[in-house]
């Protein structure tokens, strides 16, 4: 049996909450699954080590629009699928896996305009295999880092997809700052290229000589530096969600997005708002300038303890 899973969603983060339910339709099949995720979604740095993933297929740009269809078409039929789970409610991908002649097809209810990402994957996934779903997920790394620092490493999730979600990095300097002062720690700077500004102001500061940037590394290689941290801290960002699915406790800074769907869905997840708000965080929430920083460093503390 040959399954494919469809998620478009082009957030690495995204990707990453998915996991559960690829790993569920695999274990209930008894077959590793195959993938089609977009390139930005890193899926297949993220899956490289996962044995529940057959195949992670390229969703290219050039399988947009009506020319797109058939050449997306023509991709599935060469691997000839007999189920296929769509984690949307496009009719653009119901069609595609019918002209493919995949004989069974499950999907989102068709056009439904909004969702819970994570809710409505586990609905969906359960009333498919008609099993309970955890929304626990877990990467898989089969490659382990021994050589982190015999200190408290602790992970700062810096950057983020835009400046209202993203906590000052000076914040972030005097956190560090603080939190060495109590607890001997190494940091690592979670971002890329495009968050070059922030680890040059972090790696220039008085803390700046015990951190490590992510800045020259692809996702597959941060994954095992990120499983043997003590604790990341970060916006609401791909980093969060990453440690989330390597069992690393996690505090979550929410200031722009839903917390209720991007916060609650993991255990080892903890989650700060801006002042005055309480499971209330949206996207224009536009709270960045009130989230406390007693809290989140009483917190980091609390959870390095």
């Amino acid at each position: 049996m040959k399954i494919l899973c469809i998620n478009s969603r082009k957030g690495v983060g995204d990707q990453v909450i998915f996991t559960s339910y690829y790993h569920a339709l695999s274990k209930k099949f008894n077959v590793p699954v195959s993938l089609l995720a977009k390139d930005n979604s890193k899926a297949k740095e993220l899956f490289a080590d996962d044995d529940h993933i057959d195949e992670v297929i390229s969703l290219k740009k050039e399988m947009d629009g009506i020319g797109g269809i058939f050449r997306l078409t023509n991709e599935l039929k060469k691997r000839s699928f007999d189920k296929i789970f769509i984690f949307n409610s496009s009719l653009r991908y119901n069609l595609v896996a019918k002209l493919a002649g995949i004989k069974t097809i499950y999907q989102y209810p068709l056009f439904r305009s909004k969702d819970n990402i994570v809710l409505s994957a586990k609905i969906f996934t359960e009333e498919a295999i008609n099993q309970v779903v955890s929304t626990e997920p877990n990467l898989i790394v089969k490659k382990m880092n021994n050589n982190l620092s015999k200190d408290f490493n602790v992970g700062l999730g810096i950057g983020a997809s835009g400046p209202t979600k993203r906590w000052d990095i000076n914040n972030y300097i005097k956190l560090a700052e603080k939190i060495n002062k109590k607890i001997k720690c190494k940091f690592y700077l979670a971002g890329g290229k495009n968050d070059i500004d922030l680890i040059n102001k972090f790696k220039s500061s008085d803390v700046g000589k015990n951190s490590v940037s992510f800045e020259d590394l692809n996702i597959k290689e941060t994954l095992p530096i990120i499983k043997n941290m003590n604790l990341m801290i970060s916006n609401d960002t791909s980093w969060s969600h990453i440690a989330v699915s390597l069992k690393v406790k996690t505090l979550t800074l929410f200031m722009d997005s839903p917390v209720m769907a991007y916060g609650r869905y993991s255990a080892r997840m903890v989650t700060i708002e801006p002042v005055g708000e309480k499971d209330s965080t949206t996207h224009d929430t536009l709270g960045k300038d009130k989230i406390s920083f007693e809290e989140v460093y009483n917190k980091s503390i609390e959870m390095l303890n």
